[in-house]
């Protein structure tokens, strides 16, 4: 609850209210310093001890930097920079989704190659299902997360991002882009069964619940400029059943290689 309320809280300075740019770089610069004085072992200002009370009680169990990267990735919110390539959108994943995959493994103790490559697997796969269920919504607000690379090769101009339409160009490309994300969650899924309890099982949901947005932007023909998919208590139980069959299919898919 502390990583969320932190995270949570610095990505509304960023995002949410009527602040003015320049206000918003403030707030967050002097949020980092809040951050890094907690860090040195001192008492946090009032302005944000709710946030950084329950955190500093927490920081000799937490690394310090992938919460500054959260930070770098929030300041570049405030930008709203174009993406020439994968590379580039994956670097904003990095810091924007990874960090907290890497606190929640860091809390329980993991911390070897494989588990952390998986948890940035998943982690990037969540950022991109957003990204492309939410494209119509983002579009509206001035935000392009469609790389300029996957939209050159589909035909789709991102000059004029407020003139972009829903057709078969931007649904080829829409589907190509969630074809990548599935993969990525297919890649890290595996970690949900070396978990242990209830974090393990949480993490089951977690995959199930980003491939069956997947599955119903597929049910919508990639047509997310124009409809956003979202999930329902009618998707709990088949959210639920994959889940619990993740665990029975990975053996017997191991055995059969």
């Amino acid at each position: 609850m502390a990583v969320y309320r932190f995270a949570r809280t610095g990505d509304d300075i960023a995002d949410e209210g009527e602040a003015d740019t320049l206000s918003r770089h403030a707030d967050l610069q002097a949020y980092r310093r809040e951050l890094q004085t907690i860090w040195q072992g001192r008492p946090p200002s009032p302005r944000w001890r709710a946030v950084y009370e329950p955190l500093a009680r927490q920081r000799h169990r937490l690394p310090l930097q992938p919460m500054l990267d959260l930070l770098d990735a929030f300041e570049q919110d405030i930008r709203n920079p174009a993406y020439p390539d994968r590379a580039s959108l994956l670097d904003y994943c990095r810091r924007s989704a990874n960090p907290v995959g890497r606190l929640m493994l860091h809390l329980h103790g993991v911390d070897d190659a494989r588990a952390l490559d998986r948890s940035d697997c998943v982690c990037t796969a969540l950022q991109l299902i957003n990204f492309w269920q939410d494209i119509g919504v983002d579009l509206a607000r001035g935000r392009i997360y469609v790389t300029r690379e996957d939209a050159r090769r589909h035909g789709v101009d991102l000059d004029d991002p407020q003139n972009l339409r829903d057709g078969p160009a931007t649904r080829g490309m829409l589907r190509e882009l969630c074809a990548w994300a599935r993969a990525l969650m297919l890649r890290g899924a595996p970690l949900a069964l070396t978990l242990p309890g209830r974090s393990g099982w949480e993490l089951r949901l977690v995959v199930q619940g980003g491939l069956r947005v997947l599955d119903k932007i597929a049910r919508l023909d990639h047509a997310t400029l124009v409809q956003r998919p979202t999930l329902n208590w009618s998707d709990t139980l088949p959210m639920a059943w994959q889940a619990a069959v993740m665990g029975w299919r990975q053996p017997h898919r191991a055995a059969l290689r």
